[in-house]
């Protein structure tokens, strides 16, 4: 059975996080996206086939030929058109049955092998409050899929598209019939209807575990927070006698927990990582790589990747700090609207309802903040923007070339 992963787009929902990164790369307790979708299919699949594009040589080089002993074979998507123009190049390597995962779309074990278990070809639903916003599923009695309506208006089903699938190597015939959609793309819901209309059984496989598109910064925190929840306590770096881990915390190897620190779990303080003296980390937090958290700095939920530094008498809240940032002494940000209503965040141009009450900043790659800035909630920073003294930042910093 090959693991088809699709990890070809450019994330552009998560900017600035991913200028210079492709985003299944980007972290959630502590480890990549992708690799959290690699574990979810290890007891079934046999070979991984990745489908790149935008950076896709770092992807190659962070995971190279295998992972965890399965073989792992990329193909390149130089234009991506859509689910089914991605999947269509797979064909040259994959010659017998495959599923098909996406590699931003976390989802448990059990749903890889329930549609490793179906045979043929298959389609993964998962019912929804909102099945408007969805693509949605009607079933017929024999359990076959019937018909997909794009976000309808008055859904027949509250069964929504998870976007993963199994199909045998004739799928490919009808990939190759698959016409362009309005949008531009070739889509895998076209090619499913190609399939009922010329009589072929597709099966619906029913999924009622956890499943996140990690499409945006405040859903990659969701992953962090909801992957946290499942890590064990362990202490492998060096912790001050005095310093209180409480819970499920994990200090890996070469990471230093110094005096008055306290860490409530769950957290995760990877290799090379200092925190403290006197410092507050509460969970949900994972803290990359040789990140530094200084004297006086209290973090809560948040994610900092490798590098990040917050020195000295600042606070960080349900926020996203991307590679070698670093907060000027006295930095602190608002994660809390005064009315209480739920932050928002502009993506892609537009002010999105992120339906998170408390919600921070995301700084990208290189931020640098002087002493004493204020950052509102729902701030983006693009990457390698300075900040000066004394700012108050209450709208988007951009670079000037953007």
């Amino acid at each position: 059975m090959y693991g088809v992963v699709l990890a070809a787009g450019q994330g552009t929902r998560m900017r600035p996080l991913t200028d210079d990164r492709p985003k299944p790369l980007l972290p959630a307790a502590g480890r990549p996206l992708l690799e959290h979708v690699f574990d979810a299919c290890l007891d079934v699949v046999e070979e991984f086939v990745v489908v790149i594009g935008y950076r896709g040589a770092d992807v190659e080089a962070h995971f190279g030929e295998r992972y965890r002993d399965v073989p792992i074979t990329y193909v390149t998507q130089d234009d991506p058109a859509g689910t089914a123009h991605a999947i269509a190049q797979v064909r040259p390597v994959v010659d017998d049955r495959f599923i098909v995962l996406n590699g931003d779309v976390l989802v448990d074990a059990t749903l890889p092998k329930a549609l490793a278990d179906t045979a043929g070809h298959a389609i993964a639903t998962t019912p929804v409050e909102n099945p408007q916003s969805y693509g949605v599923v009607s079933v017929g009695a024999d359990g076959r899929l019937e018909d997909i309506v794009e976000k309808p208006a008055e859904p027949p089903t509250n069964l929504a598209n998870v976007g993963c699938y199994a199909f045998d190597s004739s799928v490919f015939e009808y990939i190759d019939r698959t016409e362009q959609s309005a949008r531009g793309e070739y889509e895998i819901t076209e090619t499913l209807e190609l399939l009922l209309a010329d009589g072929h059984e597709v099966s619906v496989v029913e999924y009622d575990g956890h499943w996140l598109d990690v499409g945006r910064p405040w859903e990659l925190l969701a992953a962090n927070e909801r992957l946290l929840g499942s890590i064990d306590r362990r202490i492998r770096g060096d912790v001050a006698a005095d310093a209180q881990l409480e819970g499920a915390v994990v200090v890996e190897a070469g990471a230093t927990v110094r005096e008055g620190v306290v860490i409530e779990g769950p957290a995760i303080v990877s290799a090379g990582a200092e925190v403290g003296p006197n410092a507050y980390i509460r969970g949900s937090t994972a803290l990359g790589r040789d990140a530094h958290i200084g004297h006086g700095v209290e973090v809560k939920n948040s994610i900092l990747m490798a590098d990040a530094a917050v020195p000295h008498l600042s606070y960080v809240g349900d926020s996203i700090l991307g590679r070698d940032v670093n907060l000027g002494a006295g930095t602190n940000v608002a994660n809390l609207r005064h009315d209480d209503e739920s932050i928002r965040m502009t993506v892609k141009g537009e002010r999105v309802d992120t339906g998170r009450r408390k919600l921070g900043v995301v700084l990208g790659d290189g931020v640098k903040t002087g002493i004493n800035t204020s950052l509102n909630a729902g701030v983006k920073v693009g990457s390698d923007v300075t900040i000066g003294p004394g700012a108050v930042v209450l709208k988007d910093r951009m670079p000037s070339s953007q």
